[in-house]
C-alpha cells in the first residue's frame, strides 16, 4: 500500500472524517494489511465508536510485528491495546496481561521509547485499582520517559497522575498547582486530541474528588469548549456526565436529567465496568427533581452494571420512608468499599468515605442511630479538615448543626446550621441550602421562634419550587410543620373498592365516587399489599386474570423469550477473547505469588463470565430478550397515571399521598411512610 492511497484518509483522520476515513478504507484494493494500514483502521474504528474494531486491529498488528520480528514495534501495539481497553473496558485484568507482553518483548531494552508509553497505562491501571503509591512510582517512570524520547503525552498522563496521587493522600497545594499547569497546556492545543480529552477528564474528576466545584465547572466549561468539533470516541459522553454533575449541583435538574440521558445513551458502547456512572448521575439528577420513580430505575440499572450507586440509592430509600433499608444500606456501603476500578471515583480513604459519612449522619439521626450518626460526623470531620475543600467542611458543619439539634442544643444548632445554609449559597448549590434550612426551620420552632421557622421554611420551599422539585416541597412542609394523622389511635382506615364499572374511595374522612380504570384495578393490587413488589408481567396478568392471586413473580414469563439478540456475534467473541486475557492474568499473578492482583483479575473474570450468562443460552446459542417488558412497564405506568391524576381531581390530598407513596418501574409498589400507617379496604 502506497503512501499517495493512504494520504487521504490520513486527511479525513486529521479533519476529524472517521466515518469518510472508514469508507476510503473500505474501498482500498483487496491486499495484506500493511502496519500502516492496521494501525489507520484502529483510528477510524475509535472515531467511529467501534470499540472492539480498533482492539482488533492494534491486535493484528502487534501479531504481524510479532511474525516480522520487529519486538519493538510489536510491544507498542500490545501497549495501545491496553491503553485503550484500560480507558474504556474497566477491565484491568485484560489490560495487565497485554502490558505484559510487551513488557516481555522489551525486557533487553530499558532505553526503549515504548517504556513511556507502558509506564503511562500501568500508572491508570494502578491509580484505577486503588494502588496509590504503585500509581506514584509509574508515574514519575511515565514523566522521566516522555521527556527523555521527546512524547509529551505519557509526560502529561504520568504528571496528572502523579498530582491525583498527592491530592489523595492531602497534598493539595502541590497536586492543585501541577492540574493548573496541565490545564494550561490543554488550553494551549498543544496536545492530539485523544490525550487533551482523556486529561480535560482527569482534572475534572480530581476536582470532583475533593469537591472543588467551582474549578471543576471552569474546567468543564473549557472541556466543553475543546469537545465542539474535536472530541471522539467516548469522550463526548464523559463531557457530558461532567456537564450534568455541574447542571445538578446548579439547579434545577431538567437540563441536568436530559444531559445525564444523552451521556448514557453516548457511553453504551463504550464503558464495560463504569457505565455505571453515567447511570448514577442520571439518577442523582431525578433525585433532585422529586422523581423518585426515575431515580429508582436509573440507580437499580447501575447496580446492575457492578456499580455502587450510593449514596443517591440509600437517600432515596430515606425519602421513600424506608428508612432501616437506607441505614443497612450505606452501612454496606461503608464496610464494603467501592471496588470497580474507575478514575471517576477515589478508589480509597476518606475522599471516598466523605459523601457517605455525610449521608450517614443524616441517615442514622432518622433511623434513631445516635452513635452511627456520631461517629460518621467525627470522620467527615477529620477528613475536611485534611482536605480543606469548601465543601467538605461545609457538609461537616451541616452534619455538626444537625447534631446539636438533635441534642437539644438548639441555640448552637441555629448558629451552625445558619453558617452553613449562607455557605451553601455562596458556594452557588441552592439545593443542599433549601435543604437545610429544612432541617434549620425546626431548630427555630425548638427554640420558640415559630415566625422565624416559617421564614426559614418558606424560603426552602420556594427555592425548592424554583429548582422545579415540588415533590420535595410537599415533603418539606409535612416533615417540618405536620404530625402524622391520629398518632394515638393507630392506622387510617381508608376504602378503595370496585362496584360494576365504578369505583368507592375513601381518605381523610372524605368518600366519593368515580369510573374505574384500568390503572385503577392495578392501583388496588398494589394498596391491598403495602410494600410487596409487583413484577409489572404479574401485575398486568393479574388483572387480566391469567394468574392467580400471589402467584409466585418466578413463573416463566413466554414473552420475555422472544426479540433481539443480548449480543450480537462480534460482541460474544470480544467477551470471550477478553476472558482468555484474563486467564493469562491469573496465571501469571499466581506464577508469581501475586494474590492481590489475581484476586482482582478473578473479579474481572466473574464479571465477563456473568455477562456472558446474560447474553449466551444453553448449548452456545444467542439468547434473546423481547421487548415484552418494556412494553407492559410502559403501558402499566401510563394507566396507572392517568387513574391517579383523576384520583387527584377529586381529592387532592390522596392524590399527593399516592403520588409520594406509588413506586413505577421495572417492580411496582405501594409504600406508605411507616410513621403514617394507612389501612385500606379493598
Amino acid at each position: 500500500m502506497t503512501e499517495a492511497e493512504l494520504l487521504p484518509i490520513r486527511t479525513a483522520l486529521d479533519a476529524g472524517d472517521f466515518a469518510r476515513a472508514q469508507e476510503l478504507l473500505a474501498g482500498l484494493p483487496s491486499a495484506p494489511p500493511s502496519p500502516d494500514l492496521l494501525e489507520l483502521r484502529a483510528q477510524a474504528a475509535y472515531g467511529a465508536g467501534d470499540l472492539e474494531g480498533t482492539l482488533a486491529a492494534y491486535g493484528e498488528l502487534y501479531h504481524l510485528h510479532l511474525e516480522d520480528d520487529r519486538a519493538h514495534e510489536a510491544a507498542f501495539a500490545a501497549v495501545m491495546v491496553g491503553m485503550y481497553l484500560m480507558m474504556d473496558t474497566g477491565l484491568m485484568a485484560t489490560v495487565r496481561a497485554w502490558l505484559s507482553r510487551a513488557e516481555r518483548l522489551v525486557a533487553d531494552a530499558p532505553n526503549s521509547p515504548v517504556w513511556a508509553w507502558l509506564a503511562a497505562v500501568q500508572t491508570y491501571e494502578r491509580l484505577m485499582c486503588g494502588d496509590m503509591p504503585g500509581t506514584g512510582q509509574w508515574a514519575r517512570q511515565a514523566m522521566e520517559g516522555g521527556k527523555k524520547h521527546g512524547l509529551v503525552p505519557p509526560s502529561i498522563i504520568g504528571q496528572v497522575a502523579l498530582a491525583r496521587v498527592r491530592i489523595h493522600d492531602g497534598d493539595l497545594d502541590e497536586g492543585l498547582s501541577a492540574l493548573d499547569d496541565v490545564a494550561v497546556e490543554l488550553s494551549a492545543g498543544n496536545l492530539d486530541p485523544l490525550t487533551t480529552g482523556q486529561m480535560w477528564c482527569e482534572l475534572i474528576c480530581a476536582m470532583q474528588w475533593i469537591g472543588q466545584h467551582d474549578r471543576a465547572e471552569e474546567w468543564t466549561e473549557a472541556m466543553e469548549r475543546w469537545r465542539q468539533g474535536a472530541a471522539f470516541g467516548g469522550l463526548h459522553g464523559r463531557c457530558r456526565v461532567h456537564q450534568a454533575e455541574i447542571m445538578r449541583l446548579r439547579g434545577p435538574c431538567d437540563a441536568a436529567e436530559q444531559e445525564a440521558l444523552r451521556a448514557c445513551e453516548e457511553l453504551r458502547p463504550w464503558m464495560r465496568r463504569e457505565y455505571g456512572w453515567p447511570l448514577t448521575e442520571l439518577g442523582n439528577a431525578r433525585l433532585r427533581k422529586g422523581d423518585f420513580a426515575g431515580a429508582e430505575e436509573a440507580f437499580l440499572a447501575a447496580h446492575q452494571n457492578a456499580w455502587l450507586p450510593q449514596p443517591g440509592l440509600a437517600l432515596l430509600r430515606l425519602a421513600q420512608g424506608r428508612v432501616d433499608e437506607a441505614l443497612a444500606m450505606i452501612k454496606s456501603a461503608l464496610e464494603h468499599p467501592f471496588d470497580v476500578p474507575s478514575k471517576e471515583r477515589p478508589p480509597t480513604g476518606g475522599l471516598q468515605r466523605a459523601p457517605l459519612r455525610e449521608a450517614q449522619v443524616v441517615i442514622s439521626l432518622a433511623a434513631g442511630d445516635d452513635d452511627g450518626a456520631r461517629t460518621a460526623a467525627a470522620d467527615l470531620a477529620e477528613i475536611a479538615q485534611m482536605y480543606r475543600s469548601r465543601t467538605l467542611q461545609n457538609s461537616a458543619l451541616a452534619s455538626k448543626g444537625r447534631l446539636a439539634l438533635h441534642d437539644g442544643r438548639e441555640s448552637e444548632a441555629i448558629r451552625l446550621l445558619s453558617e452553613a445554609v449562607m455557605e451553601w449559597v455562596s458556594l452557588r448549590m441552592p439545593f443542599e441550602a433549601a435543604t437545610l434550612r429544612l432541617v434549620l426551620a425546626p431548630a427555630y420552632r425548638a427554640a420558640g421562634d415559630d415566625k422565624a421557622a416559617e421564614l426559614e421554611l418558606d424560603a426552602a420551599c420556594r427555592a425548592l419550587e424554583d429548582l422545579n422539585a415540588a415533590p420535595w416541597v410537599e415533603l418539606a412542609r409535612q416533615q417540618v410543620l405536620e404530625t402524622p394523622s391520629r398518632p394515638d389511635t393507630g392506622p387510617e382506615h381508608c376504602a378503595f373498592y370496585r362496584d360494576g364499572d365504578t369505583r368507592t374511595v375513601t381518605f381523610g374522612g372524605t368518600t366519593f365516587r368515580l369510573k374505574d380504570l384500568k390503572g385503577m384495578r392495578y392501583l388496588e393490587r398494589l394498596l391491598a399489599e403495602p410494600g410487596r413488589e409487583f413484577h409489572v408481567l404479574d401485575l398486568v396478568a393479574v388483572e387480566r386474570g391469567a394468574l392467580p392471586v400471589g402467584s409466585s413473580s418466578e413463573t416463566p414469563r413466554n414473552d420475555m423469550q422472544c426479540g433481539l439478540d443480548v449480543f450480537d456475534s462480534k460482541a460474544r467473541e470480544a467477551y470471550r477473547q477478553r476472558l482468555a486475557e484474563t486467564e493469562e492474568d491469573i496465571a501469571e499473578a499466581e506464577a508469581n505469588n501475586d494474590f492481590h492482583r489475581a484476586e482482582l483479575a478473578r473479579a474481572d473474570r466473574q464479571f465477563l463470565v456473568d455477562e456472558l450468562r446474560r447474553g449466551v443460552g444453553l448449548n452456545g446459542r444467542a439468547r434473546s430478550v423481547g421487548n415484552g417488558v418494556e412494553r407492559a412497564r410502559t403501558s402499566a405506568t401510563r394507566s396507572l397515571r392517568y387513574a391517579l391524576e383523576r384520583i387527584a381531581r377529586h381529592h387532592s390530598r390522596l392524590g399527593e399521598h399516592l403520588e409520594r407513596t406509588i413506586r413505577t418501574g421495572t417492580y411496582f409498589a405501594y409504600e406508605p411512610d411507616p410513621r403514617a400507617p394507612v389501612n385500606w379496604k379493598t
